[in-house]
């Protein structure tokens, strides 16, 4: 039976945590024991230190095979591209400038072969930038102050909003861009949290953080954003426990 579609939006993982904690639940999403796992640090401008941490977080793992694609220095050609990425199991997209990310992926036609990727079972998932590029829409640092970027790949109806609880104006910004219908109705994200959709629809939220949750945001039809938070299922190591927080 082949594996669903399935987009895994991170606050959190290897760039940020200690723990480890939101990385084990994204492998343990992925259609195979041990996934292949490609990271992209496109938004970064393949910063190599940022792929370095990756490999440095991954590569003695016993539970997958990572890999890193650069595109600024790109090795293979559009064949070559196309059967690398089709091979993997997860990919990983970090965080950095979201629309450079989506302009570079478009021009190597990268967006494209994901989107195959996609349908075809491979787990997408990503932390801020990585997290954004998902869906319809996000809010955004990408121009300088906080706006709306309306070009996501689409992967995800609706807006995705990162570092909700950690950035300053992100809250008051997102919700004001969801209320105005600037943006659609949406997804934001503590720091420490993560959300996952399968074909599209939201089937988990977890959280390594106390007090940290994922919120759906919608506007409520009278100038202002109705902001939910949602139930979320504790991430601990190594006891498997799970709590759920209102």
């Amino acid at each position: 039976m082949s594996h669903p579609p399935q987009v895994a939006l991170l606050g959190g993982g290897f760039s940020t945590d200690e723990d480890g904690l939101l990385d084990d639940w994204v492998l343990e999403h992925a259609r195979t024991r041990r996934p292949k796992v490609c990271f992209l640090p496109t938004a970064s401008g393949d910063a190599p230190a940022y792929a370095e941490k990756f490999l440095a977080a991954f590569r003695d793992r016993p539970d997958c095979d990572p890999s890193v694609l650069h595109l600024f220095d790109r090795k293979l050609d559009d064949d070559a591209l196309r059967v690398f990425v089709q091979a993997q199991d997860i990919v990983y997209v970090g965080g950095g400038n979201t629309a450079n990310l989506l302009a570079v992926w478009r021009v190597h036609g990268v967006d494209r072969l994901l989107r195959e990727a996609y349908d075809r079972g491979t787990l997408m998932c990503g932390i801020s930038a990585g997290a954004n590029c998902w869906a319809q829409s996000s809010h955004t640092d990408s121009f300088g102050p906080l706006t709306h970027l309306p070009d996501g790949l689409g992967l995800l109806p609706g807006s995705v909003c990162p570092h909700y609880d950690s950035e300053p104006g992100r809250r008051r910004s997102y919700r004001s861009a969801v209320a105005t219908g600037v943006l659609p109705a949406g997804w934001a994200l503590d720091d420490g949290t993560g959300a996952l959709f399968t074909n599209g629809r939201l089937t988990e939220t977890v959280s390594r953080t106390p007090g940290a949750y994922v919120y759906r945001v919608v506007s409520d039809g009278a100038g202002d954003a109705d902001e939910r938070a949602l139930p979320c299922r504790e991430l601990r190591r190594g006891t498997g426990a799970a709590g759920r927080r209102p």
